[in-house]
């Protein structure tokens, strides 16, 4: 079952490996969204939009429902926004290091040049 469980969890993280997608779910946490209003709000061309939400509905991580002559998407479980947040969460925290760190190496390098 962990064999299961770590497939799933990759294949999972291969499927957000694009940030088309990752922009994608993000707009669908606002709400429902159709390819038009999706591709606007994103910038994107309709076609590298529709591609990537095909990715992401094979995945099972958006749904796709008819309204007329249109598909309106949504995400297929809302705790998506849960782990986007937590990815930001995480570049924040190595944004904090790495300044931290370049911080260090500024002091350092004032310190020699003071000798």
């Amino acid at each position: 079952m962990d064999l299961e469980m770590q497939k799933f969890k990759a294949d999972f993280f291969k499927a957000l490996a694009h940030p088309l997608r990752i922009r994608i779910l993000e707009l669908l946490g606002d709400g429902d969204k159709s390819v038009n209003e999706i591709q606007s709000l994103a910038g994107s061309e309709g076609s590298a939009v529709s591609q990537q939400l095909m990715i992401l509905r094979t995945k099972n991580i958006v749904t796709g429902t008819k309204d007329g002559n249109r598909v309106i998407y949504s995400l297929r479980d809302p705790l998506i926004i849960e782990l986007l947040a937590v990815a930001r969460q995480i570049f924040n925290n190595h944004l904090v290091d790495t300044i931290t760190m370049l911080d260090r190496f500024s002091e350092d390098g004032d310190k020699t040049e003071d000798l």
